[in-house]
């Protein structure tokens, strides 16, 4: 593998997040079916990926130097 990605990009991390999210919520007598565990991680990407585009247009726009192709190399 030599394609690199932040690891809150992972669809695999957050597949495992919500699976001890759903192991805990056991606990107390909840139960998330793994059909319903899936939709979860598919909405915590589209969610993280649309507020990672709003924040790059905020970032652009608030900025205070203009971007400059081939600069600072």
């Amino acid at each position: 593998m030599e394609d690199v990605k932040g690891i809150l990009q992972s669809k695999a991390v957050w597949g495992g997040l919500v699976a001890l999210m759903a192991g805990g919520a056991s606990i107390w007598g909840y139960t998330i079916s793994p059909e319903n565990q899936a939709h979860i991680v598919d909405l915590i990407t589209g969610i993280a990926g649309a507020f990672g585009g709003l924040l790059a247009v905020y970032g652009r726009i608030a900025a205070t130097k203009k971007v400059e192709l081939g600069g600072g190399f």
